[in-house]
């Protein structure tokens, strides 16, 4: 059983957007990257947020008069749902070779035995798949089938997003070479894509090695809410000890600059709560 399911004990959750004019839902969904482990996110007012955790050691929190032993923190950011549904349109499309596979209808592809929180997903993918979906159109009725090269894109634009960004973010990053930041930007990109068949595409397209891109350092204690686990016994991420050394300074920065980002979200998350009391 996941962690906030059937469990009434009080947590802290930060959320960048207000509940007041809206009702969140927790959604449970498979992983991008791991499909089969599930994953806690939340639905606000439209917007889809993946959840994270922070927590020091020897923590707990005074709400009121009540304590609540679970001393982490939890926030939830906004995430791109193409990256989320993504795995199941590949799926629902049944390609096979060179045969670009079936057109669907939206209501089929989101159907997801065991995950019925796709089901609230349902405007948000009609809009957003567009940008990597052919769409046909029979009547009133709309049909999907994801598209090679319109995913391909997608996430190249993703990356140079990402690379223009990661500059600003971090100092070491003006003294590497334009190679390393590219693959830095993939390695963040690739934990929300599994390695066939998008990130080895991405790779090739960007003439990256794959082994590089998908290398990662030792966990960090700001970690998402994977399901496999409960509170009390999720431990910190855990990536395989890589043996060449560039790639663990590659990957060290790629891990580093997520966190650093995260954290800055949790921090600008808990001040605006604080102005709000």
């Amino acid at each position: 059983m996941a962690w906030w399911e059937g469990m009434d004990e009080t947590r802290l959750l930060i959320a960048p957007s207000a509940i007041e004019n809206g009702v969140g839902h927790f959604l449970s969904l498979q992983h991008p990257k791991s499909a089969g482990k599930a994953t806690c996110y939340l639905l606000i007012n439209g917007v889809l947020q993946e959840l994270h955790w922070f927590k020091q050691s020897y923590t707990s929190w005074f709400l009121g008069d009540y304590v609540c032993e679970d001393g982490r923190l939890y926030s939830a950011t906004p995430v791109d749902p193409v990256f989320i549904l993504l795995p199941i349109f590949e799926q629902a499309r049944m390609k096979k070779g060179d045969d670009p596979g079936k057109f669907r209808q939206l209501d089929e592809i989101i159907f997801v035995d065991g995950y019925p929180g796709y089901h609230r997903l349902m405007s948000i993918a009609e809009n957003c798949m567009q940008v990597v979906c052919e769409i046909k159109e029979i009547g009133s009725s709309k049909f999907f089938r994801l598209d090679d090269s319109k995913v391909l894109s997608w996430l190249s634009c993703k990356v140079c997003q990402l690379k223009q960004a990661l500059p600003s973010l971090d100092k070491n990053y003006a003294a590497q070479d334009e190679k390393s930041t590219l693959t830095d930007a993939v390695t963040i990109l690739g934990e929300y894509l599994k390695d066939e068949p998008w990130l080895k595409l991405l790779c090739h397209n960007l003439k990256l090695n794959l082994l590089e891109a998908t290398s990662k350092e030792p966990g960090t204690e700001i970690c998402s809410t994977a399901a496999e686990n409960s509170p009390a016994s999720s431990g910190l991420l855990q990536d395989k000890v890589k043996t060449d050394s560039k790639t663990k300074r590659t990957g060290k920065q790629a891990k580093k600059i997520k966190v650093e980002t995260e954290s800055l979200n949790i921090k600008e998350m808990f001040n605006r709560a604080s102005r709000r009391r």
